[in-house]
C-alpha cells in the first residue's frame, strides 16, 4: 500500500521495543524477627518471632564481657593449680597440656559468650513474656503473666561491679520459669515492677 500524499516513509511512526519487567519487589520482613543479613532465614524461624510485631528486646552489651572475665578468673585459677599438681605428678609437659587445654578452652568461651549475647532476647506482649536463647539449640518460653508467682532479682559481685542484673520470673511449673540476664540495672528495675503489676492483675482477674 502507497504512502498516502504529503507524507513520506521517514513520517512513518516506528514500533517501540517492549520495556524490560522490573525487578520484582524484595520479601517484605518477618515481623519481630532478626534482620535478613542477621543470619540464614529456615522455615521454623517464624516459630521464634514475637508473633505481634514486636522487635526483641537485647541485653545490656555488658553482659558478655562480665561473662567472659567471670571464665577467665576461673580458668587462671583452674589452670594455676592443675598446672601445679601435674607438675609435681606428671612433669612439666603434663603441665603444659593441662595449661593449653585450660587456655583453648577459655578462648571457646569467649566465643560462646558474644553467640549466647547474641541469641537472647525477650519481648512483653498483651498477656505474657516471651524469652528466646540458645545457640546450638534454640527455645522460646512463653511466660503467662497470670501464671507468675514471683518475680526476683539478683546480681553476683562482678554483675554488680558490671551494673547488670538477672530478673528471673517463678511459676507453678518449674519447666516453665525464665531468666533473663544481663539486663541494665534500670531496665531489670523496670522490668521487675512491669511483670509484677501485670501478673497481679491477671491473678486477680482469674
Amino acid at each position: 500500500m502507497n504512502a498516502s500524499a504529503g507524507e513520506s516513509p521517514q513520517d512513518a511512526p516506528v514500533p517501540q521495543a517492549p520495556a524490560p519487567p522490573s525487578a520484582p519487589p524484595p520479601a517484605p520482613r518477618q515481623p519481630g524477627g532478626p534482620p535478613p543479613h542477621a543470619q540464614p532465614h529456615y522455615p521454623v524461624d517464624a516459630v521464634f518471632a514475637t508473633g505481634d510485631g514486636r522487635q526483641w528486646a537485647r541485653l545490656s552489651r555488658r553482659y558478655p564481657w562480665e561473662r567472659r572475665i567471670s571464665m577467665t578468673l576461673w580458668a587462671v585459677l583452674t589452670g594455676a593449680v592443675g598446672a601445679l599438681v601435674l607438675w609435681r605428678s606428671g612433669g612439666t609437659l603434663a603441665a603444659i597440656l593441662w595449661t593449653a587445654a585450660v587456655v583453648l578452652a577459655t578462648v571457646l568461651g569467649w566465643i560462646a559468650a558474644e553467640l549466647a549475647y547474641r541469641a537472647y532476647g525477650y519481648a512483653e506482649r498483651a498477656d505474657d513474656l516471651i524469652v528466646t536463647h540458645g545457640v546450638l539449640v534454640k527455645r522460646l518460653i512463653v511466660v503467662p503473666y497470670g501464671r507468675m508467682q514471683f518475680v526476683d532479682v539478683t546480681a553476683g559481685l562482678l554483675e554488680r561491679w558490671f551494673g547488670v542484673a538477672t530478673v528471673r520470673m517463678h511459676t507453678a511449673a518449674a519447666a516453665t520459669d525464665a531468666r533473663i540476664p544481663g539486663l541494665p540495672a534500670d531496665e531489670a528495675a523496670r522490668l521487675r515492677d512491669s511483670l509484677a503489676r501485670k501478673g497481679e492483675e491477671r491473678s486477680m482477674g482469674l
